[in-house]
């Protein structure tokens, strides 16, 4: 089953990365406010092996080289995984980590590296191509097995109980799981509607923030979304031409810098399990309202992880309890540990209808709360065009997928 990308939204303007008169960064707006300056003398996210499951990603860009990790992807996975047919694998990877080189895109955590995973995808040739271009499931079980501690997916459409499966076993190996909840925030009734994998128990959901600080109208809203991030009025490639950026709106950007923010906070505390990265971004986040009390726009609040880094001696709880386990429906990684077997997920697992509701405006209920839409085709969650249009990508399907799930 194909998958589908959260949507980046584009004005093409034609910003040369490598011309002289343009700087990308100085267009990162959100670099100031979250001091990446002064995060960067504590941390740089060194260290940190990001898993990007996307369209692929370009090593050869000036902000991605010596950035990118090809030969760490398996084998069985790793089919042209440094090939990007979009433009969009790309971008995540250089908002993660890109080194800013040319006037080119600064990653949050200019230290970590990237290891790229090429899906199936709207877009992708078919016949051979297709065949041996893995599926999402597909890779996020190969990422799983290997030593990246984050995985990174700005995509949505990935609804089938062999991705909910891949998804628990991959949390079962102690991944910081990080995904675009979507940007259906436009979509009238479909506006609560939160994008799997977002939606699912394990997954950390990231929702959108503008420079105002304030929600991006087009961000999704409904009881899973975790976290809010920076998530539009940036650069981000055009596409997959490599030869211009553009300004950029999505809910995958918001991820990206989700997932950098959680390698700057790891690199810096290396021996923190997820569970204690996974407190710390929720105990930092900004936000105007009880922690306990989680908003259906924003979650816990935007990420801060200046706030982690700033304390050497920052007590990020305990290493064995999962912050959202009520969420998650039970601690997966600690059954996981007392399983005698490791070569499958956890049949012990709570599904998405197990885990409890926290109402309306929680933002930890039930997966299976928001998996209803009219929305039959899958979307990119950075959406690219030069009128701001969307770019569609993924096939009709989904909205049988999702009624399925619906409890």
């Amino acid at each position: 089953m194909g998958a589908a990308l959260g949507a980046l939204t584009a004005v093409s303007v034609g910003f040369a990365p490598h011309a002289a008169a343009y700087d990308a960064q100085s267009k990162q707006w959100y670099l100031k406010p979250m001091k990446a300056e002064q995060m960067w003398k504590a941390s740089t996210g060194k260290g940190i092996k990001v898993a990007v499951i996307d369209t692929g990603v370009n090593a050869n860009t000036p902000s991605l080289k010596g950035q990118v990790l090809a030969d760490e992807v398996p084998k069985s996975v790793a089919y042209h995984a440094t090939e990007d047919y979009n433009g969009h694998g790309t971008t995540i990877a250089e908002l993660i980590a890109g080194s800013g080189a040319e006037g080119s895109l600064k990653g949050l955590a200019p230290g970590a590296k990237i290891v790229p995973y090429r899906i199936q995808l709207e877009g992708l040739k078919g016949g051979s191509e297709r065949d041996k271009t893995p599926d999402a499931a597909t890779a996020l079980r190969a990422a799983a097995d290997t030593d990246a501690k984050i995985i990174n997916m700005s995509f949505g459409g990935m609804t089938s109980d062999e991705d909910e499966e891949a998804v628990k076993y991959a949390a079962s190996k102690g991944k910081l799981l990080i995904a675009a909840v979507g940007n259906q925030g436009n979509a009238g009734a479909d506006k609560n509607y939160i994008d799997y994998p977002a939606a699912f128990p394990y997954v950390v959901g990231v929702a959108s923030i503008n420079e105002s600080g304030k929600v991006s109208k087009f961000s999704s809203s409904g009881g899973r979304v975790d976290l809010g991030a920076p998530g539009q009025d940036f650069p981000g490639w055009c596409n997959a031409k490599f030869d211009s950026y553009c300004g950029i709106e999505g809910t995958s950007a918001s991820a990206a810098i989700a997932s950098a923010s959680a390698a700057l906070i790891w690199s810096a505390h290396p021996d923190w399990t997820v569970n204690q990265v996974t407190r710390a971004l929720i105990d930092t986040a900004g936000r105007k309202y009880d922690k306990d009390d989680p908003s259906k726009y924003l979650g816990y609040g935007v990420v801060r992880p200046r706030m982690v880094l700033e304390k050497s001696d920052y007590d990020a709880g305990p290493a064995n309890v999962d912050p959202l386990a009520e969420a998650n429906g039970g601690d997966l990684l600690a059954k996981s540990a007392s399983s005698s077997s490791s070569s499958s997920a956890p049949s012990s697992a709570s599904t998405a209808s197990q885990a409890p509701e926290k109402g309306s405006t929680g933002g930890t209920s039930a997966a299976g709360s928001n998996s209803e839409s009219s929305s039959d085709s899958n979307t990119l969650w950075i959406a690219l065009g030069a009128a701001g249009a969307v770019i569609v990508i993924g096939g009709a399907g989904a909205a049988v997928l999702r009624a399925r799930r619906a409890r």
